[in-house]
């Protein structure tokens, strides 16, 4: 798995052989279509298990309860961490999450709805209670969007930590970028 991220991550799914990375790994090419089935079984694994653990994270900070602007800052620093410990991964999954066909294709992007669904209903309760203006799914997409794309500018020795880097995007989702609001006159 690990000689796969790598060569993924350097190289993309599609530029990478399966020879690749058993001489990565340390094995025979045999041994390991008997380990992983095909190329696109481990790409599954791959972007799956990342996938699955930013889903528990979410379901584990939705279920905590906490008011929506508290639950929302939860989702994005989580999020954020998750990304930067895995940005290899995330970096496959943007690049050639296109590979993936057919059922896991399918199995994947219902994670991935799985994880924004959690997203959607802080989004509409903040709403509901008014202490959110918005709960346009267009909304929401769009933070994970910005979310996601933390991996191509992060840099692990960049002068900011993830928390950092979290809490100024948390910031800015739930303040906006103006310094006072408008007004008429």
């Amino acid at each position: 798995m690990a000689a796969a991220v790598e060569l993924f991550a350097e190289k993309g799914f599609h530029g990478t052989g399966v020879a690749e990375i058993g001489d990565r790994a340390g094995v025979q090419r045999g041994a390991l279509y008997y380990h992983i089935g095909s190329k696109e079984e481990l790409l599954w694994e791959i972007l799956r298990d990342y996938t699955e653990l930013m889903l528990a994270d979410a379901d584990h900070i939705v279920a905590a309860g906490d008011e929506p602007v508290a639950t929302l800052r939860a989702l994005i620093r989580s999020h954020v961490r998750l990304i930067v410990a895995h940005r290899r991964q995330v970096a496959i999954q943007l690049r050639d999450v296109g590979a993936l066909t057919g059922e896991r294709a399918a199995q994947l992007q219902d994670l991935r709805d799985r994880i924004q669904h959690r997203w959607q209903h802080v989004l509409d309760t903040g709403a509901a209670t008014g202490v959110l203006r918005t709960a346009d799914h267009v909304v929401t997409n769009s933070v994970l969007g910005m979310l996601n794309t933390v991996v191509l500018w992060y840099r692990p020795h960049g002068g900011r930590t993830p928390d950092q880097i979290a809490d100024i995007l948390a910031s800015t989702v739930l303040d906006g970028l103006r310094t006072h609001p408008h007004t008429k006159g």
